[in-house]
């Protein structure tokens, strides 16, 4: 089982405002097999070393250097802490504290040391939608079931939330209070259907407000497209699980709401793809890192997409944006496309962090911009 601690976007944006050298950001791969962890402990010492390396070699300050050692080293020591974990380890280490995600996915191993932190793998998490809501609905039954990527599927618990057709659509002072329709209205079958939507969609609105997880529907025809075009919830998926979900079970409602977490995923890639040749033919795209660069800088980047992995080492301009690289990574140059993805999150825009096949174009980044630069 995979052990979880997906950073929020505020938290990113935490993450993204720091400044103060030194900082040190760590991803490791890691293994959710408590009796396979010493392999990665090993590593987190070497990534340490790489660090106090470069700390060191920048003459920085031994009480800087030593709380983020210690630090480190106490988590590596810490068996409890390595008992329960996931795919991949971020650490963000400073003198005054330490911040770790455990997170699903599968990122290379590195070490990044400057007075930023590198982000842009911590981003990959929040880019694809790990959890879920499956909505099954059908005659005989409704449900609210929440899907994630490390707990078995469990059922929500839904005030109001009829248990099937009947019971919502069997009691006319309930319908009159909450769907202003009298009793013996509407009574061809797509009315009824739609009031039984209605009803379900009122009843969730509570439930749902403020969050931001997909909502996959699972139904039969024509009850998933009835819901979908009334549903006041914005983040329904397009793609649904079909067929009436009666009495399917909830694990195997789960398997088939990661497959279409999947396809969503991809259509994102899809559609950023299409939007991203469409704008470039109007000089409003880019994928050279330094026009990308002077963008962010000067709050022109909408929406930003960059490889997870990219590891261009160098330094951006504070005023022009203008990008100086260096191969040597110190504890004084940072990541330059992990710095445009920071400079565009603190402009409002938006950051995908994808594999590099991903990307148009196969370079390592690919900006639309809110005007020609």
């Amino acid at each position: 089982m995979l052990h979880i601690d997906l950073p929020t976007r505020t938290q990113i944006e935490k993450l993204a405002a720091y400044r103060g050298a030194p900082a040190v950001s760590i991803y490791l791969r890691t293994t959710p097999n408590t009796q396979e962890t010493k392999a990665d402990r090993i590593e987190l010492k070497n990534l340490l070393k790489t660090a106090v390396a470069e700390l060191e070699a920048a003459d920085a300050a031994k009480r800087s250097v030593w709380p983020i050692q210690e630090g480190i080293e106490a988590l590596v020591e810490d068996d409890a802490f390595w008992v329960t974990q996931a795919n991949s380890l971020a650490i963000f280490a400073t003198a005054n504290g330490i911040r770790t995600f455990r997170l699903p996915n599968k990122l290379q191993n590195g070490v990044e040391v400057s007075d930023r932190f590198h982000i842009a793998p911590l981003i990959r998490s929040v880019t694809f939608a790990h959890e879920a809501y499956v909505l099954a609905i059908g005659v005989g039954r409704t449900r609210l079931v929440e899907v994630s990527a490390d707990l078995p599927p469990h059922h929500v618990t839904v005030p109001g939330l009829p248990h099937n057709f009947s019971d919502a659509l069997g009691r006319p002072s309930h319908l009159e209070r909450d769907t202003g329709m009298r009793s013996g209205e509407g009574t061809s079958e797509s009315a009824l259907l739609t009031r039984y939507a209605r009803i379900v969609d009122q009843a969730l609105r509570p439930v749902l407000t403020g969050d931001e997880r997909p909502l996959i529907v699972a139904a039969a025809e024509p009850m998933a497209s009835v819901y979908k075009a009334i549903s006041s919830y914005p983040h329904v998926t397009e793609q649904v699980i079909s067929g009436s979900a009666d009495d399917t079970a909830d694990h195997v409602l789960a398997d088939a709401a990661r497959k279409v977490l999947d396809e969503v995923y991809a259509a994102e890639i899809q559609r950023f793809g299409a939007l991203y040749a469409a704008r470039e033919a109007q000089g409003r795209a880019t994928a050279d890192v330094a026009q990308a660069a002077r963008a962010a800088t000067f709050g022109a980047v909408d929406t930003l997409m960059v490889n997870m992995d990219a590891s261009q080492s160098g330094r951006v301009g504070e005023e022009d944006g203008a990008v100086s690289f260096d191969a040597a990574p110190d504890a004084v140059n940072y990541g330059v496309v992990d710095e445009i993805a920071r400079r565009t999150l603190q402009a409002g825009g938006r950051v995908l962090s994808v594999r590099h096949a991903d990307l148009p174009g196969q370079g390592d980044l690919a900006a639309i911009l809110r005007y020609p630069i």
